[in-house]
Parts: structure tokens; C-alpha cells; sequence
């Protein structure tokens, strides 16, 4: 069993890095770091540099958690092959960021976490910025 978390270069990713490695330890278990981007995209503004992974993983090692980034492309919803990853690593928890939206933004944008909120067939943390758990 692992830890999955949802990394990207953001407060609210590096928010749900943070938890998903205190879990890995708490529980034992190896931390999936997962980045991805659309499939074809020249430019994603979610995927993370070489070095940024690389620095994750190392907070992870420091952290005495066995840790490994994974960075598979999407195709059509972020959220289902988040969910995929999810089932194909046998995840015990699954540790997401959220970051605040306003209203309309809610509404025309939808919201993966949200989503992976909803239909997650496991646990799962959402963590904000600030480090609140919910």
C-alpha cells in the first residue's frame, strides 16, 4: 500500500506534499509524488521541473520516507487518471491541495479536487496552503 499525493508547484501542492509525507511515515508507507500533464500540451503550467521533483522526493528521503515521483500524461480528465493511479498503486490515503476559488470560478471551471473528492473510492485528505486539513 502507498501514500498517493497530487504535487504541483504551488503553495497548496507543497501544502499536500507536506501531510502526504507525515502520513507516509505515520502509516509506514511508500509516498507516490504524482505530477501530470495533458497529453500533447507544449506548455502546463502544473508540471513540475526536474529539480522541484527531485527536491520533493529528497524531503521525502530526509523525512526517512521511501518515496518516488511519477509523472503520467492525461488525456481527458485530470481527476479519473488521478483515480487510476490511485487504484493501479493500491493507495491507503490519497492527499490533494486545495487552493481558494471564488464563485464563478467554482462554477465554470469545475474542480478536480472536488471531483476527486467525490468519487474517490478510498480516503482522502485535501489540505489547504495554510496547512489546515479537512
Amino acid at each position: 500500500m502507498s501514500i498517493i499525493v497530487g504535487f504541483v508547484p504551488t503553495p497548496a501542492g507543497e501544502a499536500a506534499l507536506a501531510a502526504g509525507i507525515s502520513e507516509a511515515k505515520l502509516r509506514n508507507q511508500e509516498l507516490v509524488i504524482v505530477n501530470s500533464a495533458r497529453q500533447g500540451a507544449l506548455v502546463d503550467k502544473s508540471v513540475a521541473a526536474e529539480d522541484v521533483l527531485a527536491g520533493a522526493a529528497k524531503r521525502a528521503a530526509d523525512a526517512g520516507v521511501t518515496a518516488r515521483v511519477i509523472q503520467p500524461p492525461y488525456q481527458h480528465d485530470l481527476a479519473d487518471e488521478f483515480l487510476d493511479v490511485a487504484r493501479q498503486e493500491d493507495a491507503s490515503l490519497i492527499v490533494i491541495g486545495l487552493r481558494h476559488r471564488t464563485q464563478v470560478g467554482k462554477f465554470i471551471l469545475g474542480s478536480h479536487a472536488q471531483q476527486i473528492l467525490m468519487q474517490a473510492d478510498r480516503p482522502v485528505l485535501a489540505v489547504k496552503a495554510n496547512g489546515t486539513h479537512f
